[in-house]
């Protein structure tokens, strides 16, 4: 059986999860928005005959979104060996001092 030590140390894990997740869609959001305008903005001051496709077109949404990648595998990938260490760790430290 769980105890209510173990039952806070999950819901604060979750809470934390939920957290990481609300911060990465907001991330995606801005980045979904933010490009549409700038999409909109290029089209709409092309010049006649020139190709949308050029790199200064996609420069933001290119970079933006590599930091975007790295935000998703953090979020998505956090069970990697280091970091789960390191935050049981805390955890335990943090619960160790509130019991003193």
């Amino acid at each position: 059986m769980e105890t209510s030590d173990e039952n806070n140390i999950r819901y604060e894990q979750a809470r934390r999860q939920v957290d990481r997740l609300r911060g990465f869609y907001s991330h995606l959001f801005a980045y979904v928005a933010v490009n549409a305008m700038i999409v909109v903005y290029n089209m709409k001051h092309l010049e006649p005959g020139e190709s949308y496709f050029q790199f200064k077109n996609f420069f933001t949404a290119t970079f933006w979104g590599i930091g975007l990648v790295a935000h998703a595998i953090a979020i998505y990938l956090p069970h990697i060996g280091i970091i789960r260490d390191w935050e049981e760790k805390q955890i335990r430290k943090l619960m160790e001092k509130k019991k003193k």
